[in-house]
């Protein structure tokens, strides 16, 4: 990424990851990511706000050299995870003198994952200020956005926010303001479906934090930089919401065909009543996308065929991951189809329990659908519908 300028004295200066294209061994990233670094030159003191993959980290070096940076005083840590610190030790090394400064749990997590000494730190609490001479940062906890140390900066006369993780997307990026805002909800969404939906609760009151700020320019630590703030911060507001929509996701795998044959059954059945349907097949299916799907929908439906005399391995893989991800889906569905025996159904309500959703039917077919089954799919559907008419989704 080239060295950019966000305001005077207020530079870019981190790497775009152009062909990564998995995150955490496991979160699909289709259009790689970028690791933003922000570097600010006060009158008397210089900082740079978070560093960046332990991959990409001669980027930053180059782009510190591209600026003549002969000093840094502060190297400030808004969140651990190595996405995001891991080039603190190498920094570090070209600049001896400079303090990484953090918050007390930060500190530890650093000390334990970077093998940072005590000494290198500088321990700030909240809403602690740090002056550059004609510069100003103060530091707001806003913990378990994702993990329980992160905190944000915030530049009080340029009026920037760094919010680290917070309000991110995984993309990389030839330009650095979120300009297009199609592509860049889209990025968004994903991301906080991904990784930031799990914390729902601790969104809401940590966006009561920042509002509190004057704030000009969101900047995260991965993607697009927002010089309208309402934007993402309205985005956030709904995604987090109670408020779903008349959507059914339909998690599936079809060995042989009889699961295939309930899916377009009940797909069809759903849509004469005017719901709309997001089924994913579970073998081809990007799991970022489920997990977009899940945001806001009311519905989730599992179709499984029996795996010895469970549900498929996919089954139980996508039914944890929503489990883990906890959306505000309203209501849950299990169909099963099995020849000589099945425990699916309690199987996946035993993972699913935790999930303030309700289980409004389960369904139990032997082999391919009869008409006796259609019957309970076409039963179902109007479940769902008087479901989601109570709550006004039409």
């Amino acid at each position: 990424m080239a060295v950019l300028s966000i305001k005077e004295n207020v530079f870019s200066v981190g790497a775009e990851h152009w062909d990564r294209k998995l995150f955490d061994e496991i979160i699909p990233l289709p259009d790689g990511t970028s690791y933003n670094s922000f570097l600010i030159k006060g009158k008397s003191k210089t900082a740079l706000i978070d560093t960046v993959d332990p991959s990409c980290q001669h980027i930053l070096i180059e782009n510190l050299k591209k600026l003549e940076i002969k000093n840094i005083d502060y190297i400030i840590s808004n969140h651990a995870e190595q996405d995001h610190s891991g080039a603190i030790p190498e920094i570090l090394k070209i600049y001896p003198n400079s303090k990484v400064v953090t918050n007390s749990k930060c500190k530890e997590f650093l000390k334990d994952l970077l093998l940072i000494p005590e000494e290198k730190f500088l321990t700030i609490n909240e809403n602690d200020t740090l002056s550059l001479g004609d510069k100003n940062l103060k530091f707001i906890f806003t913990p378990w956005v994702h993990w329980p140390e992160t905190m944000v900066t915030y530049l009080v006369e340029d009026k920037i926010l760094f919010t680290c993780d917070f309000f991110g997307s995984h993309i990389a990026k030839s330009e650095l303001w979120a300009n297009d805002e199609k592509i860049v909800y889209e990025a968004a969404k994903r991301y906080y479906a991904e990784i930031m939906m799990p914390f729902r609760n601790n969104i809401k009151n940590n966006i009561e934090k920042i509002l509190k700020l004057d704030i000009e320019i969101i900047a995260p630590s991965h993607g697009f930089i927002y010089k309208n703030p309402d934007f993402i911060i309205n985005a956030y507001k709904d995604w987090i919401s109670d408020n779903v929509s008349n959507n059914v996701v339909m998690l599936y795998v079809s060995m042989h065909g009889s699961v295939k044959r309930i899916v377009e059954y009940l797909t069809d059945f759903l849509i004469e009543k005017g719901i709309n349907v997001l089924p994913f097949n579970l073998t081809v299916a990007d799991i970022g996308e489920i997990a977009i799907s899940l945001v806001d929908s009311a519905t989730v439906v599992i179709v499984s065929p029996t795996f010895l005399t469970g549900a498929h391995p996919l089954v139980y893989f996508a039914v944890n991951l929503f489990n883990a991800l906890r959306p505000k889906t309203k209501f849950i569905s299990i169909i099963s189809s099995y020849s000589w025996g099945s425990n699916i159904i309690n199987s996946i309500t035993e993972i699913v329990k935790n999930l303030k959703a309700e289980i409004i039917d389960t369904i139990l077919i032997k082999g391919y659908p009869k008409e006796s089954d259609i019957q309970l799919l076409k039963n179902l559907a109007e479940k769902i519908f008087q479901k989601h008419n109570a709550l006004n989704l039409f």
